[in-house]
């Protein structure tokens, strides 16, 4: 009886040792999953900060055409101006 005892519990504390490896390699694996996924992450939140600031510069750039526009068109009326002018003067 005391050698069925002995294999007894040979076995199940293999079950347990066979447990923890099996657990073991599970969790190496979900790191080695997840880890690249995280590096990735972190990669595109650096780049999507760079490509924020660009949206930004040219929000900045758009207003200062439209600025720019409007300048342009306030000098064309007067050169305009400048022209009528001239011919009424006989210039």
């Amino acid at each position: 009886m005391s050698a069925l005892m002995l294999v007894l519990e040979t076995g199940s504390t293999t079950g347990w040792k066979v447990g923890y490896v099996i657990t073991i390699v599970v969790v190496l694996v979900v790191v080695a999953l997840v880890v690249p996924i995280l590096l990735l992450a972190h990669k595109i939140g650096g780049q999507a900060a760079a490509i924020d600031e660009s949206l930004q510069q040219s929000v900045t750039n758009t207003a200062g055409l439209a600025q720019l526009h409007t300048t342009i068109d306030h000098a064309t009326e007067i050169i305009g101006g400048l022209n009528r002018g001239r011919t009424r003067l006989g210039g």
